[in-house]
């Protein structure tokens, strides 16, 4: 069966204005010497009013400034792929070629932004295209041009033939496996007669043809979903191209005795994306796994090819012995905490997860007042608490809603068979004087969670005085 590796490669790894594509180019000749390469894209960086950002928080901020009233200059839109080409598409006709198209796009966004402007309002299908032609799409065609450029046999997925189909949630999208695999004929062609195909992340279309974006941190769904497409036909795995392998903790946090993880579970890996790390989007792996498929997932360090982690349904045990069982210490900030009556609770939380696909909060154990059992639900977004209060409050009126919590959160399959760990990890932060206000640490959860006050840098602190605690917590096994 032929292999194929669907290689994402972030804002991050194409850098600002696209320097880092030499690197990106490299890595493909790496990945092609193995296998046949799907290239999924994100948006690039840009250098915007004094800072780097995305191209898609670019598009954002031009979109909502058109919906009120108070339109800027749009080219930046456009000519930063205008410079990447000057840059790294040698050949005239391939740079014309990729011209045509960007000019074709380019309309689009400016209609869309009309749109936006007529309705006041930058929403659903007209946020949607803006962010599609303005970021993904546009890149993935370029890249295709790039590497045509440097001598790869590649071409791109047509978004006229978008094999990613979801339904018409415009703003948070959910992929439609069947119908995806209806409109997966084009893709299968390319694959068969190229070397590299290049794809947009980020971007679905509805059946009827209509743009839809995922929720940030989309193209690491759409690298999932594009393996799940193709794993009837090929060997695929997925490879997330980072700046780094995983690490026991956010070097940004902890810096010191930082551990390289070899291994992770897709449980541990899911729970690592939803508790702060920037893993991979944890959405990813829940599809993959809602489809009962074990596709491998390597997130490779670029700068150390050699560095990677492998994250699969169970991965093999250490051998040696020496494995830390605690794989992960990470936090998250701005999250806010949810109560209400058991009963009121889990019609909320169908809500969210039948209706609105929404899966960013956990469920923590329940407790009683009055005789009445009690739900809690940990939301790890606080802004989307806020935005949605009303709604949670049509289910509860009484509701209590308490926003400026911080969770920290211990990770690790093989964690519940040591005893005392939870008790060891909570000590260990009373002991800095942070104040714990919860501690849910259940059975075979895979997880310990702290929850604390998001207060100065009382997050952080409980980060790096836990993971100090791995290697004591590693001689209790």
């Amino acid at each position: 069966m032929t292999s194929i590796t669907v290689a994402k490669f972030g804002g991050s790894a194409l850098g600002i204005e696209g320097n880092m594509i030499p690197k990106i180019i490299d890595r493909i000749r790496q990945l092609q010497q193995e296998s046949k390469v799907v290239a999924v894209f994100s948006a690039p960086l840009i250098e915007y009013d004094g800072k780097v950002s995305s191209m898609t928080d670019v598009a954002l901020k031009v979109g909502r400034s058109y919906a009120a009233s108070t339109p800027v200059e749009i080219e930046v839109l456009r000519e930063v792929y205008e410079r990447i080409a000057s840059k790294y598409v040698k050949e005239e006709g391939g740079r014309q070629e990729f011209i045509d198209s960007l000019d074709k796009f380019y309309r689009q966004v400016i209609i869309s932004l009309k749109q936006a402007a007529e309705n006041r309002r930058f929403v659903d299908v007209i946020r949607s295209r803006t962010l599609a032609y303005s970021g993904e799409v546009t890149m993935s065609y370029l890249m295709d041009y790039v590497m045509q450029s440097a001598g790869l046999k590649s071409t791109h997925v047509s978004i006229e033939k978008w094999p990613i189909i979801t339904d018409d949630n415009f703003e948070a999208a959910n992929f439609m496996v069947q119908e995806s695999k209806e409109h997966s004929g084009h893709l299968i062609d390319l694959v068969e007669h190229n070397d590299v195909v290049s794809m947009g992340g980020f971007i679905g279309r509805t059946v009827d043809g209509l743009e839809t974006t995922y929720e940030r941190g989309g193209s690491d769904r759409t690298a999932a979903d594009i393996a799940i497409l193709l794993n009837d036909s090929y060997d695929v795995k997925i490879d997330f191209e980072k700046d780094s392998a995983v690490l026991s903790a956010d070097p940004r946090i902890v810096k010191d005795d930082l551990e390289f993880i070899q291994y992770l579970s897709y449980n541990e890996a899911k729970l690592a994306g939803m508790f702060g790390m920037k893993i991979l989007d944890p959405i990813a792996i829940k599809e993959i796994d809602d489809n009962n498929l074990d596709i491998p997932i390597v997130i490779t360090d670029m700068a150390k090819p050699g560095g990677m982690t492998m994250i699969q349904r169970k991965p093999p045990v250490d051998s040696s012995g020496n494995d830390n069982p605690i794989k992960i210490v990470t936090g998250k900030k701005n999250c806010a905490m949810v109560r209400m009556e058991s009963n009121a609770a889990s019609h909320l939380v169908a809500s969210l997860e039948l209706d609105r696909q929404y899966h960013d909060f956990v469920k923590l154990s329940p407790y009683k007042v009055d005789d009445t059992e009690m739900t809690r639900l940990l939301f790890l977004d606080a802004d989307y608490v806020r935005r949605y209060e009303r709604h949670f409050r049509a289910y509860y009126p009484k509701a209590e809603i308490v926003y400026g919590r911080g969770v920290v959160t211990l990770i690790g399959d093989e964690m519940w068979k040591v005893p005392k760990i939870a008790s060891t990890a909570s000590s260990t932060v009373s002991e800095h004087d942070i104040n714990i206000l919860n501690l849910d640490a259940q059975e075979e959860t895979s997880r310990i969670l702290i929850v604390v006050e998001d207060k100065g840098s009382s997050v952080a602190d409980a980060v790096k005085a836990i993971h100090s605690t791995r290697t004591k917590i590693r001689g209790m096994k």
